[in-house]
């Protein structure tokens, strides 16, 4: 005699059971970022591999799977759980996106030379806060904000501004893929240094990384 195993009814409550871990797991995520770091967090779009078609439908999206999706709302830093979950549950499998120039700037460099950059900084004592990787090859290292407006002052100031280095900052209007979401449908964006309570709250100021960055940046390209 045949039988089934699992009837229409019972895959459907599975697929749905799953569906709701799936959310609360993104909203617990989000939560964090707000409520315990106290940063905003956006919803963002999604790009599928390996065509990376974005699931914001737009067949000319200048950037797949790495921007807002419209009309969504900021979650601000502060939320709670309840407010996350009221909020994301409006967009189920969003990405996390962080918006740059608020609670923090960042200064991107290669993969590789964020990392040999991030051991010096460690064994020299220096202040730091998160860093990034990006799946596409680059390091974000989370600094106070208005260093993207005072990047190219501080590079002169710092003998580095005539030199050809791999480094920019960005700042308000920019947003980071915050871990572990896909980034651009190429893989998840990972920490090189996770946030802690002693810094994540307040990053330190450029200043005090820019010189390590820059002359790791110009070694590493040498």
């Amino acid at each position: 005699m045949g039988f089934t195993i699992g009837g229409s009814r019972g895959t459907k409550e599975f697929r749905s059971g799953v569906r709701r871990r799936g959310r609360t797991s993104e909203c617990t995520t989000v939560a964090e970022y707000t409520g315990l770091w106290g940063w905003d967090a956006v919803p963002g779009a999604r790009a599928a591999a390996p065509a990376r078609a974005c699931s914001c439908g737009r067949a000319d999206c200048p950037a797949p799977g790495a921007h807002p999706l419209d009309f969504a709302p900021t979650v601000p830093g502060g939320a709670t759980l309840d407010e996350v979950t009221g909020i994301w549950g409006e967009y189920p499998g969003a990405a996390i996106l962080l918006p740059v120039g608020r609670a923090f700037d960042v200064i991107e460099v290669s993969a590789e030379a964020g990392r040999r950059a991030l051991v010096r900084m460690e064994r020299m004592g220096l202040p730091l806060g998160p860093v990034t990787a990006t799946p596409d090859g680059r390091a974000q290292f989370f600094v106070a904000p208005g260093a993207a407006a005072e990047l190219p002052e501080l590079l002169y100031r710092m003998g580095w501004d005539d030199a050809d280095l791999d480094l920019r900052a960005l700042g308000h209007g920019a947003f980071l893929t915050a871990p572990p979401c896909d980034h651009a449908g190429l893989g998840p964006a990972v920490w090189l240094r996770p946030p802690a309570l002693d810094c994540a709250g307040g990053p330190p100021q450029a200043r005090l990384l820019l010189g390590t960055l820059a002359y790791t940046c110009h070694r590493f390209r040498r």
